[in-house]
């Protein structure tokens, strides 16, 4: 069921509303996301509102560099990112969403990212879907800056 929610990091300089369904939560196993423990929630940029924060944003990037792995420069909080696996949604880490039982969560999906070309290719076969277009390796950032600029300006 779609519900609008409000997130956010740990310190409170990054905050954001989403329209999310949570019985569409996601894991990974790739060495990030394990790493960081997201567990995902993909999501249309027209369903994301960042309201505080833009310029508490830094992302990290690797391998390919499509994926935009944003993180609050404060606390170092993962709340959402640009998945390489589709570049033109965003992730949005239920662990970051306000009044969430992080324990209680239960992913219904998963996505082999250890394995992830593998993965992805099983993914767009499920769901009858091409490859996304990656704009040359510029995809991510290109969504990422779109959300950036939507972003109100409080810091």
């Amino acid at each position: 069921m779609l519900e609008t929610r409000e997130g956010g990091c740990h310190c409170g300089a990054v905050r954001f509303r989403a329209k999310v369904d949570l019985d569409r939560l996601s894991q990974c196993n790739c060495s990030i996301c394990t790493k960081k423990g997201i567990l995902h929630l993909a999501i249309d940029p027209a369903d994301f509102e960042l309201l505080k924060g833009k310029h508490a944003l830094t992302a990290y990037t690797f391998e390919t560099g499509l994926a935009q792995h944003t993180f609050c420069k404060r606390c170092g909080m993962h709340p959402f990112y640009i998945p390489r696996s589709q570049p033109h949604r965003i992730s949005v880490n239920a662990r970051c969403l306000d009044g969430i039982d992080g324990p209680g969560l239960k992913p219904s999906r998963f996505f082999g990212g250890r394995n992830w070309e593998e993965a992805q290719a099983k993914r767009l076969a499920e769901e009858g879907l091409a490859a996304p277009d990656t704009m040359g390796g510029r995809a991510g950032a290109l969504t990422l800056q779109a959300i950036l600029d939507r972003g109100l300006n409080r810091s």
